[in-house]
């Protein structure tokens, strides 16, 4: 199961982020605005699980206009925050989506820089580590995720990935054919460099303009071959300090 977000009718109303704060007492962040724009969230964070960004595309000459993007944890086939928890805290639920238990995460940070999108965060009240759970209280009970329920535009859309991917497909198709030649799909390739996202959006523009990195990839997937030259590395060692025991002994 997953989300798609469809940023071309994503009015910026935020009905996504208060629902997802009510939903999971999520605590606010302050209410600051930054002066650098109208969104008062800023980002995602341990406390803010979906952001609403509004992003100003104007020009000198008054050209353009806005993008509305709902972002929100990617739920990555291959997470590299699972792959880096030493407690378990992280773990894939039966829905194929990436879940932090709370009363289990010890506050090590590790899975913060694990994540290629920066999603995930530690909260400075307890130090420890929250993003999305896609609802997961809510899935297990048969319900859709909150901020699916309370979008007004069907901007966020949940459901069975591959009947997601092929709507998000056709969508594309039709916004090419109405003269959108920007749109494009964003996190629903499984053969991308984390596998493909459980949570994947079309988008208007290049996804820097949205502050997404271009081409993610899995922060661990060289783990297995830098334990591998770990692991020679050590051998090499042990058998050098035992030859010289030998040598020594010899003597």
């Amino acid at each position: 199961m997953g989300f798609f977000t469809d940023t071309s009718v994503c009015i910026g109303c935020k009905a996504c982020e208060v629902a997802c704060k009510e939903w999971n007492q999520i605590p606010d962040d302050g209410f600051v605005f930054n002066a650098t724009s109208y969104d008062n969230t800023g980002a995602l964070g341990a406390s803010t699980w979906r952001h609403v960004a509004f992003i100003e595309t104007f020009t000198g000459d008054g050209e353009g206009g806005w993008l509305m993007a709902s972002d929100v944890c990617k739920h990555c086939t291959h997470a590299a925050c699972l792959d880096v928890c030493p407690t378990g805290a992280l773990f894939r639920t039966e829905f194929d989506t990436v879940v932090v238990q709370a009363d289990i995460c010890n506050g090590c940070g590790y899975c913060v820089p694990a994540c290629p999108y920066g999603v995930i965060d530690r909260r400075e009240r307890d130090g420890r580590a929250w993003k999305c759970t896609m609802c997961y209280d809510r899935l297990r009970g048969g319900l859709e995720p909150a901020c699916a329920k309370a979008c007004p535009t069907d901007s966020i859309q949940f459901g069975p990935l591959d009947e997601l991917r092929e709507r998000a497909e056709r969508r594309v198709e039709t916004l090419h054919a109405a003269g959108r030649e920007d749109a494009r799909l964003y996190g629903a390739d499984p053969g991308d460099g984390v596998g493909g996202d459980g949570a994947f959006f079309l988008l208007m523009d290049e996804p820097e303009v949205y502050g997404l990195p271009p081409d993610p990839v899995v922060t661990t997937r060289d783990l297995p071959s830098m334990w591998r030259w770990a692991a020679g590395a050590a051998a090499a060692m042990l058998a050098t300090a035992a030859l010289s025991f030998t040598r020594r002994g010899g003597r």
